[in-house]
């Protein structure tokens, strides 16, 4: 009887602990294929930073035909890296996002045109093709041209638009006069091309004030309310600003955890490095908390451009960034 009563402390003891270090799941939906974008969240998951706060955290790589915001409105993630405009449009349809955190705090969008095409203001846009990324990110593009009062159907006096490949190729072929870089990708692939501020025109929408929120963390408006997901998510943001720190600081080593970690093998280190000393540019390390300033201009961007039709109640919540203060 003695030794029965211990086996059942012993498997009471064990149930305990196993309970005590289970590891709180979590899925994250990121907006492009695996590559510095996202370094800190890979060298997070990589130096074990998840592990720390006691979660396991699968890292969903994304691509063309992959939107975040349908992946987590069909519980395929629990939390989704997209850009701002992209969520606001996607809460308006009903899926109801919040944003939750915000490492980017400047866009790294740009538009860049050869100097061959004679552009090199934005009056002489008229008449010339641009090429847009969609799939949400044409968001700003739109944003700008309207608050610029330029057309975008082609007709006389506007532009017409291009919906163009994720790389330089439309301005390598003739197919654009201008295209859409991000500053720590596709500008990248122009300077290896011989492109470069001496023979560009380069539109840096930051510079012009035109700057759109992108990558923040989102989650479903409805797991706001249980406090144990919420604890989670206040542990995977902690995690996650931990390692863009070390990527920012230690870029050749993300940039090595990045080429690993990416199942395709597509990622260049060379590339990857590159992509990182962009990417310190535009992301806060030690600050994941929403700027209000550049989230009520975003805000009233997609208001003007009808993106969206009202102003949104409930987008964003300070519950997990200031419970990291």
């Amino acid at each position: 009887m003695k030794k029965f009563i211990g086996g059942l402390v012993a498997g009471a003891l064990a149930l305990s602990a196993s309970t005590a270090f289970a590891q709180d799941a979590l899925t994250l939906q990121l907006k492009w294929v695996t590559q510095a974008q996202f370094a800190g969240y890979l060298v997070a998951e990589s130096k074990g930073f998840y592990d720390e706060e006691n979660l396991d955290v699968t890292i969903l790589p994304g691509g063309p035909n992959i939107a975040p915001e349908q992946v987590i409105a069909g519980g395929g993630a629990d939390i989704i890296v997209t850009w701002m405009a992209a969520g606001m449009a996607a809460r308006e349809s009903g899926v109801p996002l919040v944003n939750i955190a915000q490492p980017f705090k400047r866009s790294g969008l740009m538009m860049i045109c050869p100097e061959e095409t004679g552009i090199t203001e934005v009056a002489d846009f008229p008449g010339h093709t641009l090429g847009v990324w969609f799939f949400g990110n044409e968001y700003p593009f739109f944003a700008w041209m309207n608050k610029e009062g330029i057309p975008t159907d082609g007709s006389e006096g506007g532009v017409t638009v291009l919906q163009q490949s994720f790389d330089i190729q439309p301005m390598i072929q003739g197919q654009a006069d201008c295209i859409s870089v991000m500053t720590y990708n596709e500008y990248g692939q122009a300077l290896d091309a011989g492109y470069g501020p001496d023979n560009l025109t380069i539109f840096n929408y930051t510079d012009m004030g035109n700057d759109l929120l992108e990558d923040g963390l989102y989650v479903m408006e409805d797991t706001l309310e249980d406090p144990a997901k919420v604890d989670a998510y206040t542990r995977f943001v902690k995690a996650s600003m931990k390692g863009w720190a070390y990527a920012l600081e230690n870029p050749e080593e993300a940039a090595e955890i990045v080429v690993e970690m990416d199942d395709t093998g597509a990622a260049e280190y060379e590339h990857q490095l590159y992509m990182t000393g962009e990417v310190s540019k535009l992301v806060d390390a030690t600050d994941p908390a929403l700027d209000m300033d550049t989230y009520e201009r975003t805000v009233q961007a997609l208001l003007d451009q009808e993106i969206i039709t009202a102003t949104p109640e409930g987008a964003y919540t300070t519950v997990v960034t200031d419970a990291l203060k």
